[in-house]
């Protein structure tokens, strides 16, 4: 029988061996009198051992600390009855127990509590959390393999390029450009313009001739009728 198995049941006197679980409840058996019988949830609640703490006016303590102080201790168990005599008997075997908030019925379950594991012959310790197996599927170690050293990253040509601008001197001058280059598509759009102002002017000139030559023929006209 093990401890993580040992649960205490609300309602019910002593401590239980969790037999099985249902979705409805439970199948325990009484470590008092080894009866097993099935015990509902919507009736009763159930806590077990290894998850119990008690308070301390330090942080709190797994109920585990305290059994281990009580087998450790060679003073005589107190009366269950008599609560002055456990709140004694707790003083000296763990001092640091917050007695404001631990009450003379909890002290009573502890000493209860201890008293049957101990006739069952329950090792009072917490269950360890399983490891995980090292070994491979066929049972052999697998070598630990080294990995390659890492290749050096071949240099980007921005790096060339930065090298290449730290490597002109900051003294020497950017050399200057070749006369009427850069001003040349600008020279071609004024030639452009000019030449439409001159072709605008030609046209207003044309328009202007041919509506003045109408006016002068009709007094040419006129003298003809009066012949």
């Amino acid at each position: 029988m093990e401890y993580n198995k040992i649960i205490a049941v609300t309602g019910l006197p002593g401590l239980y061996e969790l037999l099985s679980s249902k979705s409805d409840g439970a199948i325990v058996r009484s470590l008092d009198d080894k009866t097993t019988r099935f015990v509902a949830s919507r009736i009763h609640n159930f806590s077990h051992l290894e998850s119990i703490e008690v308070y301390t006016v330090r942080d709190n303590v797994n109920l585990v600390d305290i059994l281990k102080a009580m087998e450790a201790s060679s003073t005589k168990l107190p009366d269950e009855k008599d609560g002055s005599e456990l709140k004694t008997y707790f003083t000296k075997v763990y001092p640091d127990l917050d007695f404001s908030r631990v009450y003379s019925s909890d002290l009573k379950k502890m000493v209860k509590w201890f008293s049957v594991l101990k006739a069952n012959n329950i090792e009072i310790k917490l269950s360890e959390p399983e490891e995980e197996p090292e070994e491979s599927a066929a049972g052999t170690e697998e070598p630990v393999k080294e990995k390659p050293a890492p290749k050096p990253a071949p240099k980007k040509k921005e790096e060339k390029a930065v090298a290449a601008e730290k490597a002109t001197p900051a003294d020497e001058k950017p050399k200057a450009k070749k006369a009427g280059v850069a001003d040349a598509p600008v020279a071609k759009k004024a030639a452009a313009s000019a030449k439409a102002d001159k072709k605008n002017k030609a046209e207003k000139t044309e328009k202007a001739k041919k509506a003045e030559k109408p006016t002068a023929e009709k007094p040419k006209k006129a003298a003809k009728k009066k012949k």
